[in-house]
Parts: structure tokens; sequence; C-alpha cells
């Protein structure tokens, strides 16, 4: 395989790591699923279409993902950590840094709280700062179904997240 063939896929194996570690995988199993994930993708290489090889890898990696979850009888879960937040610093008032925790739990029980289509987007949007374009590559969506179900996502979150503050 050449160099740079290598090298893109080494790429794609981090981001996907990256997301199964967001979605609340322990390093071990996110490296133990994308390693599955790309198995699968050299024994179906003939059957995939190369412009669609990375959304292919990214779904057969999340779905193993909640496979592993199902198995283990786990929730899934997904820590946005400082959605918005700034990050604790040792200077922050004790306090204050009791305050950015509490947040933070509520920020993350009312993703739980959201479909799971709803908690990948905003990890995707938000904290892995992927365009619409790279979300819809990676979820075989259009731009335009991306938008729509980000803006759903949104609005259930405000709706969850409200109702768990008030």
């Amino acid at each position: 395989m050449e160099e740079r063939m290598q090298r893109l896929l080494r790429e794609k194996m981090k981001q996907i790591h990256r997301y199964l570690l967001r979605l609340g995988a322990n390093p071990a199993d996110a490296e133990d699923i994308v390693q599955d994930a790309m198995y699968k993708g050299f024994l179906y290489i003939d059957s995939i279409a190369p412009d669609k090889f990375s959304a292919w890898l990214f779904r057969v990696a999340v779905n193993g993902y909640y496979d592993h979850c199902r198995k283990r009888k786990r929730r899934v879960e997904i820590s946005l950590d400082d959605l918005e937040l700034p990050q604790e610093t040792e200077t922050d008032a004790p306090d204050e840094r009791v305050l950015q925790r509490e947040r933070r739990e509520e920020i993350d029980q009312a993703l739980e709280d959201l479909k799971p289509l709803f908690k990948q987007l905003l990890v995707m949007k938000y904290k892995m700062e992927l365009t619409y374009q790279e979300i819809g590559s990676l979820l075989d969506l259009k731009e335009s179904a991306v938008k729509t179900y980000l803006h759903r996502a949104r609005k259930q979150f405000e709706k969850v997240y409200g109702r768990d503050r008030g």
C-alpha cells in the first residue's frame, strides 16, 4: 500500500477513535472497535464504492460501539465535557468550579435524553467541530438533512435542558 494511502487511513482511524471516545467508549474498546472496522473494510473493500469508504468505516465503527454497549448492557454515555463552558483552572474559586461541574452534569444528563442520532450530530458539530458536509458524508446524509436534523437536535436539547433546570 502506498505511503499516502497509509497516512490517510491512519488519520481516518484516529478520527473515528476520537469520536468513539466522545461517545463514551474507553480507549481500549475504541481501539478494538476501530481495528475491527478496518478489518471489515479490507474484507469488503471490493463491494464498497471508493468515495463512500470513509463513511462506511465510520458507520461500521459506530454500529460496533453500539453492539459493544448492548453486549455489556451499558448505557451509551456522551460527555461533551465543557460544552460552551470555560475550562476549570486552579485560579477559579471553589464555588465556581462546583457550579461549572454541576452545569456539565446537567448538560450530560440532557444529552442522555436525546435520540442517538441527535446526540451524534451535536457531538460532531460542537465538540468535533465538523462541517455540515463532513457530517453528511460520515452519516451518509445530504447536507440539507444534516442541517434539518441538527436544528431539531438543538431544539430538543434546549427543551430537555430547560426542563431539567426548571
